[in-house]
C-alpha cells in the first residue's frame, strides 16, 4: 500500500497538472466513548416523584367537546327486513309469537310442511328489526315478547285450532303472545280464542236461535187467536143450548 501511494505521488511530481482518478484515503475507526449504564434507583425514584403532573381541568374535556354523532346509512339487507315486516304485519290477521329453541334441521323442515298445509308460514327475523318496527306501530304491546330469539307462525286467516294442534308435537316451540284481527292476546288468551267455535259454526248457531225465536213468537201469537177462537166457539154453543132448553120448557 505505501509503495502503491509513492508511485502515484513521484508520477504526480513527473506530470504537473494532472491528478490520479484513485486514490487511497484512509479512515479510522470511531472510538465508542459512551456505554448504555443503568440509572440508579435513587434517581429513578427522586424523578418518579419529582415528575411534573398537569393540573385535571375542573370540567371534564367529554362534556366541553360536543359529541360528533355519525349517522349511518342503512344497508339494504336491513331495509328488506323492515319491508317484509311490514308486509307480515299488514297481510296476515294472525300472528303468533313464539320462543324457538333449537330445532334439528328435518324436524323443521317437516314443521313448516305441516304448517303450510293451513296456510300458516313460519318467519324469522332478528329483533334489531322488530324493536323499532313495534315502538312505531300500534303493535308496541309485543314488544317484551321480543328478548331472546323469536319465531313468528303469520297467516292470512285465523287457524289457531291446527297451529296448536301442530306446535303440540314440537316441544321446543312455545307460544308467547298473538295478535288476531288487530286484537293483542296472551298465551291463555290465544289458547281460549283457539277452543270457540269456527265463523261458521257460530253463524249457524246464530240463525238456529234467531229461527227459534221467530217461530216462539209466531206460535205465542196464534196461541191467543186459537185459544179466543175455541172461547168464542165454547160460548156459542153454551147459547145455542141455553135457547134449545128455553124452547122445551115454552113448549
Amino acid at each position: 500500500m505505501a509503495a502503491a501511494g509513492g508511485c502515484c505521488r513521484r508520477f504526480c511530481q513527473t506530470a504537473p497538472g494532472w491528478l490520479p482518478t484513485l486514490q487511497f484515503v484512509r479512515h479510522g475507526s470511531k472510538a465508542v466513548t459512551r456505554h448504555w449504564k443503568a440509572m440508579n434507583i435513587m434517581r429513578l425514584k427522586l424523578m418518579a416523584v419529582t415528575e411534573y403532573m398537569p393540573p385535571k381541568p375542573a370540567i371534564p374535556e367529554t362534556c366541553i367537546k360536543p359529541r360528533i354523532s355519525y349517522v349511518e346509512e342503512e344497508n339494504g339487507f336491513v331495509r328488506l327486513l323492515r319491508r317484509q315486516v311490514e308486509q307480515a304485519f299488514l297481510e296476515n290477521k294472525m300472528i303468533v309469537v313464539c320462543q324457538y329453541n333449537r330445532v334439528p334441521g328435518n324436524d323443521m323442515i317437516l314443521l313448516r310442511h305441516r304448517l303450510r298445509k293451513y296456510n300458516i308460514h313460519a318467519k324469522f327475523f332478528p329483533n334489531e328489526i322488530m324493536q323499532p318496527f313495534l315502538l312505531e306501530s300500534k303493535y308496541k304491546n309485543l314488544l317484551p315478547l321480543f328478548v331472546g330469539r323469536n319465531l313468528l307462525l303469520v297467516s292470512p286467516e285465523t287457524r289457531a285450532q291446527e297451529m296448536l294442534r301442530v306446535l303440540k308435537s314440537v316441544p321446543q316451540i312455545n307460544v308467547l303472545g298473538a295478535c288476531v284481527d288487530n286484537t293483542i292476546l296472551s298465551k291463555q288468551g290465544f289458547t281460549d280464542y283457539a277452543k270457540l267455535p269456527s265463523m261458521v259454526a257460530a253463524q249457524g248457531n246464530v240463525v238456529g236461535a234467531l229461527s227459534l225465536v221467530t217461530s216462539q213468537t209466531s206460535t205465542l201469537l196464534q196461541r191467543g187467536t186459537a185459544h179466543l177462537t175455541s172461547l168464542l166457539d165454547h160460548y156459542v154453543k153454551q147459547q145455542s143450548g141455553a135457547t134449545v132448553e128455553a124452547k122445551v120448557q115454552d113448549s
